[in-house]
């Protein structure tokens, strides 16, 4: 499986990306909004774009839709319940799904609600796991809930779901928020000293370049992972007094992504 990331350089930092079977040249392409850097890429390297895959329904990631079609005749795919809301869908998604890509590659479909709640992510098959995670998992952040989702919802996915993932999944998310995630994790958990050197070498970052983390990194520098800090739990009771004396990991996830919407 060949994986192409594609800077986006817009005000909203989106990530757009092309994966490939390296046998036929058959690629997927996912949110591709900036179609144009999409389909050059896919020609430059002679690459056939055949389906197009939404995480959700946000126009950010669904933008680019008409123009990758009308140059490639590619079959658009996401989540079953956000047909009324993405123009022009052929498959509509659901966990468990298999998306194969040339003879090589195959995705398996996570239902993932949280950012919306027709979200999906991708799951490579493949001896080096990658999750095309789009705003679900950010590298050391979450994504908002404001345009249709529940962080009810989004604890959920990252408890049940994304916690459980090998740690050597590699993280492909929808955008790059990366130094700003990793402030606000240093914000809410200061001694946290991975995250500081993390910060340290990533801050001037080229991100046609980006680094790739994998989970084990988002579980050592991602606040939304790190639910038993003791620093975390208690820089939370400085700010929400009426915390309980044994206060659940869901109450954390929580009152995290409520400090995050204003931070």
């Amino acid at each position: 499986m060949i994986v192409e990331q594609i800077w986006t350089a817009n005000a909203y930092r989106n990530f757009n990306y092309l994966i490939v079977c390296p046998d036929t040249g058959e690629a997927m392409a996912v949110d591709p909004l900036d179609h144009e850097k999409c389909l050059a890429a896919a020609k430059k390297n002679g690459w056939q774009i055949t389906q197009i895959l939404n995480t959700h329904e946000h126009g950010d990631h669904t933008g680019g839709n008409d123009d990758v079609v009308a140059a490639t005749g590619a079959k658009i795919l996401a989540h079953a319940n956000a047909k009324a809301k993405i123009p022009n869908m052929d498959r509509g998604l659901g966990a468990g799904d298999v998306i194969k890509v040339g003879k090589t590659v195959e995705l398996e479909c996570l239902d993932t609600p949280g950012h919306t709640m027709a979200h999906v992510c991708m799951m490579s098959r493949t001896a080096q796991p990658a999750l095309f995670c789009g705003d679900t998992l950010f590298n050391a952040g979450a994504g908002n809930c404001h345009n249709g989702g529940h962080p009810n919802e989004l604890y959920h996915t990252f408890a049940t779901q994304l916690a459980n993932l090998p740690d050597d999944t590699l993280i492909y998310p929808g955008h790059d928020y990366m130094v700003n995630n990793l402030e606000f994790t240093l914000d809410r958990e200061p001694d946290n000293e991975r995250a500081k050197t993390l910060l340290d070498d990533i801050g001037d970052q080229d991100p046609n370049e980006a680094l790739v983390s994998t989970l084990a990194m988002e579980k050592e520098i991602n606040t939304f992972f790190r639910l038993h800090s003791p620093t975390v739990i208690a820089r939370l009771r400085e700010e929400f007094s009426d915390l309980p004396d044994e206060v659940d990991p869901k109450t954390v996830f929580l009152k995290l992504r409520e400090l995050r919407n204003s931070w």
